[in-house]
């Protein structure tokens, strides 16, 4: 589970997509939650970043599930017209669990 407390600049960014597929390798997860709740805005490039993110940890074996998303980010997602595409969104993080929880038992 990833909390993300605070905007975004783009080095954190870069440096959190590097660590969370070292995390991911190293420990086998088969599914990531990234709880963006505490963040006002998401620019282009998070946006682009949320959804590199899910295809990276797809590719390792993992499910990525963002949760958390405020109204206003979304508009904003949708007005940049981003395709969040492959990211799977949950409204909060009792919600996303649930739903890896249940990706998970479809898998096995």
């Amino acid at each position: 589970m990833v909390s993300i407390q605070t905007d975004l600049d783009d080095q954190m960014v870069l440096d959190l997509q590097e660590d969370l597929s070292h995390r991911i390798v190293a420990t086998g997860a088969k599914g990531v939650v990234i709880d963006i709740s505490a963040l006002e805005i998401v620019d282009s490039f998070v946006g682009r970043m949320l959804a590199n993110n899910a295809a990276v940890s797809r590719i390792l074996g993992a499910e990525t599930i963002v949760v958390g998303m405020r109204p206003a980010v979304a508009m904003t997602l949708v007005e940049l017209g981003l395709s969040m595409s492959g990211v799977r969104t949950a409204l909060n993080l009792e919600r996303g669990l649930k739903l890896l929880r249940r990706i998970a038992a479809g898998r096995a």
